[in-house]
């Protein structure tokens, strides 16, 4: 199977989570959330009228979305979200993630957290037995953003990591999240402690928020040339 088709057999399965007493639905930003809001749309069509919605964590999910036909509303009008399916740019142990290659992770990480239950979604190269191997997104407001990076530079040297942070760059311009804010991407190499860093980032001034998503995965649905393999914490 190609990464693509190991993407889609997973969200397919994603899809199937999906059941009579699930309402609200978080959908995620990216290639792989691309095909499980496609499993979705095929999925409520099979449930029927439930009265079903959906949050959506970027503009471009959010558009769609709407295109298929699904419902959206807003997370604040939605109060707890029943399940969350999302892709990840890495899958370390005990689940613990890096996202945020498609720039929605503020938003990302805000649906993740307003939800009972979260489910990440890949192909078999996301998985890692150390998580670093991606470069790790940082989204910083704008004003200030060089200074607010030097910090991040030395935050993440305290944790062990020496990295320089690179500005995202779309088209000879820094990319702008849905957010207003931009992206640092941090070239780790190996993060030894991923909850030192979490912490150390949160700390920094400026820091909006950071792609290591902790302890928020319930299971990991992952695509393999011999079928999708369920992974927990």
């Amino acid at each position: 199977m190609t990464p693509d088709e190991q993407k889609r057999a997973a969200a397919r399965a994603a899809a199937a989570l999906v059941d009579e007493t699930t309402y609200v639905i978080g959908l995620g930003t990216g290639s792989t959330a691309f095909h499980f809001v496609e499993a979705l749309a095929a999925r409520f069509a099979e449930l029927g009228d439930g009265g079903r919605a959906c949050v959506a964590t970027s503009r471009a999910t959010a558009e769609q979305a709407r295109g298929l036909g699904l419902d959206l509303i807003d997370i604040d009008d939605a109060g707890v979200i029943d399940l969350t399916v999302d892709g990840a740019d890495e899958i370390g142990p005990e689940l613990s993630l890096i996202k945020g290659g498609g720039g929605a992770l503020l938003r990302e990480k805000l649906v993740w957290e307003a939800s009972r239950r979260c489910v990440v979604i890949a192909d078999a190269s996301k998985r890692v037995t150390m998580l670093g191997r991606y470069p790790l997104p940082i989204e910083v407001i704008p004003f200030g953003h060089t200074t607010t990076m030097r910090r991040i530079v030395n935050g993440l040297a305290d944790c062990g990591v020496a990295a320089t942070p690179r500005l995202r760059v779309r088209e000879g311009a820094p990319f702008v999240s849905d957010g207003g804010n931009f992206i640092y991407d941090a070239p780790c190499g190996a993060i030894l402690d991923p909850a030192g860093v979490e912490a150390a980032l949160k700390s920094i001034t400026g820091v909006v928020d950071h792609g290591l998503f902790l302890g928020l995965a319930e299971r990991a649905l992952v695509g393999t040339d011999n079928g999708v393999v369920t992974l927990t914490r």
